[in-house]
């Protein structure tokens, strides 16, 4: 028999009881949980620290304690009622209630009195202490509360308020303006004084008016192209004088200067008188009336022929045909005035010059103005300084753009410029026809749709497309009713006071009035007679 072979096994291991892994595993669990708690708490410390170093300055800051911080502390109690009654003071003095208000304030004294014992002896107030002001405090708000002093009710009186009180400023700024128009409009004793005396030497010094008829040498220069022609539209002669006086002070050749003056019929002389007797450094000055124009007549102006229109003398004149739903400013009757519209017709009342510059008679010339008459305007025929360095002064602002008709042929972004320092090409106005262009807007607005206001925005019509922008420093705005940059003062050649502050009211602007006054002659006898100062 074969003898079988030893069998071969390896030898049994012994496990480890699971109970035991999981022991293990939870012993590390837990050193795990202890390490980082223990991190934790070290983190936690500096935090805190700096929580608490932030907390005590505030607290330092508002000058607050841990008491006032306490929810049942009665110190904070007594606080928030100061601080409500305080307000409900203010309502009840809003409310005219002055006894209530006076009650109130009594009980804050008092409240405000405990405070400032606790504090003195540095020990917390009581319940005990406090009980009778809390108590009576408690029952003058609930009382406020009874009155409406809530914050809702308030807030409506508040807005009722603020509402009225925007109607009554309303009121006032309308008043102010209508005061401030009709101020402006006035003409001061003093230049009616000086008129009148004007007239009556005119009238009674014939060696005056043979000084006057001597100058006829002086015609050839009234037509000479190769001289400088300025003209002025005014009734007003101190005004007119100081244009033509500041220009010859700051010319460099009076030679090379001619003045055109056009005046009204009531002033002719007086003006005729000034100019004969003063002699502006040698400049040739010419004076005329509008009357004379024997082409200014309603069949050919559209201005006169509306001033003969009922419903056009109503609207400037009576101011009943809106019942006052138009501003005052829109409806002076200056705007009818030729002599404001005369700047439309400057290549009729001036049928021999070639190029002129056109003066308001509210500026002051500061600087030689040869220049202007060498500047090219590129085939345009008015040249202008811009005024739209701001959005104001675009088309938009001074048109009616719901029209159709203004709508379909101007930019209502296009930039805006400025009457009262102008260079007029006359060859080219009269190869254009501005004067046509301007009869036809004239005659478009008869009824006011198109614009309201003045000679500006039919100028902007007229010259549309016409107009060659100057250096800003030829000609600076805003002296009659705003600041101006002390730069721009300096730098300027033309200061124009538009606006209703004009230099010679008493309502111009104080700062600005001696720019305008140096060029005024007050020790001239006629002057002094009449109170100019």
């Amino acid at each position: 028999m074969r003898r079988r072979a030893t069998d071969f096994r390896r030898p049994v291991r012994r496990r480890v009881p699971d109970a035991l892994w999981w022991a293990l595993c939870c012993a590390v669990i837990l050193l795990f949980v202890y390490i980082l708690s223990k991190g934790n708490k070290m983190e936690s410390r500096p935090a805190l620290s700096k929580r608490t170093y932030k907390h005590d300055k505030i607290m330092e800051g508002l000058n607050i304690t841990e008491e006032m911080l306490n929810s049942n502390s009665v110190t904070r109690q007594l606080n928030d009622q100061i601080s409500l009654a305080k307000a409900f003071v203010v309502i009840a003095k809003e409310s005219n209630n002055l006894q209530f208000a006076w009650e109130l304030s009594a009980q804050i004294h008092n409240s405000q009195m405990l405070l400032s014992n606790a504090a003195t002896r540095r020990v917390p107030l009581t319940t005990r202490e406090t009980e009778r002001a809390i108590h009576d405090m408690a029952l003058l708000l609930y009382q406020a509360q009874q009155l409406h002093y809530d914050s809702a009710t308030m807030i409506m009186r508040f807005k009722a308020k603020i509402q009225a009180l925007e109607e009554q400023m309303n009121s006032v700024s309308e008043k102010s303006s209508k005061y401030g128009q009709i101020a402006a409009e006035e003409v001061p004793k003093s230049l009616y004084c000086l008129g009148v005396r004007l007239t009556t030497e005119w009238f009674k010094n014939f060696n005056l008016q043979k000084k006057l008829k001597d100058k006829r040498h002086v015609e050839m220069k009234l037509k000479d192209s190769n001289l400088h022609h300025f003209c002025i539209f005014s009734d007003n002669i101190i005004a007119t004088s100081v244009v033509v006086n500041s220009t010859a002070m700051n010319c460099k050749n009076p030679n090379m200067i001619v003045f055109h003056l056009v005046t009204d019929e009531i002033n002719y002389a007086a003006m005729k008188a000034w100019f004969a007797m003063n002699d502006f450094r040698g400049v040739t000055v010419e004076v005329q009336k509008f009357e004379d124009f024997t082409w200014l007549n309603a069949s050919y102006v559209p201005v006169l022929k509306q001033l003969q229109d009922s419903e056009i003398q109503s609207y400037y004149f009576s101011g009943n045909s809106d019942e006052g739903r138009t501003p005052i400013k829109f409806r002076n009757p200056k705007y009818l005035s030729m002599l404001n519209h005369l700047r439309f017709y400057i290549p009729e009342v001036f049928p021999a010059l070639k190029k002129v510059v056109f003066l308001d008679d509210d500026v002051v010339v500061q600087k030689d103005l040869s220049g202007l008459f060498s500047i090219d305007l590129n085939g345009n025929v008015n040249g202008a300084v811009e005024t739209c360095m701001e959005t104001f002064h675009r088309y938009h602002k001074y048109l009616n753009y719901s029209h159709p008709l203004i709508r379909a042929h101007f930019d209502p972004d296009a930039c805006g410029w400025a009457f009262g320092m102008n260079v007029f090409d006359l060859v080219e106005w009269r190869k254009k026809n501005v004067t046509g262009l301007y009869h036809y807007w004239q005659e478009k607005n008869v009824d006011r749709t198109l614009w309201k206001l003045g000679t500006l925005p039919p100028g902007l019509l007229t010259f549309y497309g016409l107009t060659e922008p100057l250096d800003p420093s030829w000609h600076v705005l805003g002296f009659g009713y705003t600041n101006v940059d002390p730069q721009l003062i300096e730098r300027g050649a033309v200061l124009h006071f538009n606006g209703n502050s004009k230099p010679w009211l008493k309502i111009g602007i104080e700062k600005y009035k001696p720019l305008w006054e140096k060029y005024v002659e007050y020790s001239h006898p006629l002057l002094q007679k009449c109170n100019f100062h």
